[in-house]
């Protein structure tokens, strides 16, 4: 994504309902899912992974979707 979104990565997710059950469930997220959209459909998603993990290929599945993806330690 770029500083202000618009870019090419996944830059639209639902922050402020995962911040408001961390604070008033107590439910820290593990990851959330980010997606890319185009012309109001939805063209990819990715994992927003819980630092210091980042999102890792699993090496199989399509790259378009955040379940090809885990939330692993960085290598």
């Amino acid at each position: 994504v770029f500083h202000c979104g618009g870019g090419p990565g996944c830059d639209d997710a639902p922050l402020l309902a995962v911040l408001i059950d961390w604070v008033e469930k107590g439910q820290a997220p593990e990851r959330i899912v980010a997606a890319k959209r185009e012309g109001g459909r939805t063209v990819r998603t990715r994992p927003l992974c819980l630092y210091p993990k980042v999102a890792t290929y699993k090496g199989s599945g399509n790259t378009d979707e955040a379940a090809s993806f885990a939330c692993e330690p960085p290598r």
